[in-house]
């Protein structure tokens, strides 16, 4: 796939989920529930996965960890399998971060083991200059188009302002950008700097805000750029750490958000009421009250309870639930059963656990 075919493939909006790590009790990796995870994600209709990225835990990228490599080995090869089996050839996007000279070893690795692209993390460059930022991005650019990630600073993203995303969006190889601040100033920072860059039909838009998905999905963003030409965008589809859990719904949800666009006011409201809803689920399974602490864990307890993982366990031990959290998740599996697609898992686990 060339990087012309590449953008095609973005800019028609795909489900892309965040790849969790699936550990074992010694908290090591349990190879045949990772391979599970992504059986999972391309039978449920996702258009590919995104590994090595914050759901995965950013530590597997440690040296003295050394799970990069393995993990990513392991997407690739179900990945492959996947297109074996389909006409439609799933993306592989791998999360590259930290200085300069590890997210360019990064990015080799990643195009040898067959990913399209590369979400760049900036959290590592946390003191730099946008201009500092940028010679970044382009280096990383010259072996692997650039998935750009505006990642929340509550986990371990900083702040970028428009004219950063700006400058950004000239990067020839940038082919998409995640935008995930969890803020609408900062969102439409983002949407509008591409804009305003005359990028539009060359850099697909993906939310990242898992506290807003549908309603990012439905939303109409219309700019007056610099030749005061109006420019009309869409966030076309989500690279999400909440589709990494009921993602056959998720599937379905963006579909739904598609067909409304030009449908009718009574289905527009049902989707606005869905986002409430999905909100709220979020909110259990990320642990918002706690500034996201349990996140991972929270994603990791829904695929626990379904059967894809073993427990919810991270790699680090003091990451776990917080306190309440597991009774916060059981009140939004009640609420919002619609949102959940236990039936479609229980239905095909068994085949996905065959090593």
């Amino acid at each position: 796939m060339d990087t012309q075919q590449l953008r095609e493939r973005l800019l028609e909006g795909l489900v892309i989920p965040a790849h969790p790590l699936a550990l074992n009790r010694d908290r090591r990796l349990d190879e045949r529930r990772q391979r599970a995870l992504t059986r999972y994600y391309l039978a449920a209709g996702a258009g590919g996965v995104a590994v090595g990225v914050h759901t995965t835990q950013f530590s597997i990228h440690s040296e003295k960890v050394g799970l990069y490599r393995p993990v990513l080995e392991l997407a690739a090869e179900e990945c492959a399998r996947g297109r074996a089996a389909s006409a439609t050839e799933p993306i592989g996007v791998a999360g590259v971060i930290g200085p300069t000279g590890q997210a360019l070893a990064e990015a080799r690795l990643a195009v040898d083991l067959g990913y399209h692209c590369g979400l760049l993390g900036l959290g590592a460059l946390r003191d730099a200059s946008d201009d500092e930022l940028i010679a970044h991005a382009e280096r990383v650019a010259e072996i692997i188009p650039i998935f750009g990630f505006y990642l929340q600073p509550a986990v371990g993203g900083r702040l970028l302002g428009y004219r950063f995303w700006r400058r950004f969006a000239e990067i020839e190889r940038v082919v998409a950008i995640k935008i995930a601040p969890f803020d609408r100033y900062g969102t439409l920072d983002v949407i509008r700097a591409v804009a305003d860059a005359d990028r539009l039909d060359g850099i697909a838009l993906y939310t990242g805000n898992d506290d807003n998905i549908v309603a990012d999905l439905l939303t109409p963003f219309a700019f007056r750029g610099p030749d005061g030409e109006e420019r009309r965008a869409r966030i076309v589809g989500g690279l999400l750490g909440q589709w990494a859990v009921w993602t056959r719904r998720s599937v379905e949800i963006l579909e739904r958000t598609r067909s409304a666009r030009p449908g009718s006011s009574e289905e527009l409201m049902s989707l606005l009421r869905l986002n409430g809803e999905l909100t709220d689920a979020n909110g259990a399974i990320f642990d918002a009250a706690n500034r996201f602490r349990g996140c991972i864990p929270g994603i990791h307890e829904i695929l626990r309870r379904q059967g894809l993982l073993e427990g919810n366990w991270c790699l680090d031990p003091g990451e776990t639930l917080s306190p309440g959290q597991s009774e916060e998740i059981d009140r939004a599996c009640r609420a919002y059963p619609h949102l959940t697609d236990d039936e479609f898992v229980e239905e095909r686990i068994d085949d996905w656990l065959i090593i």
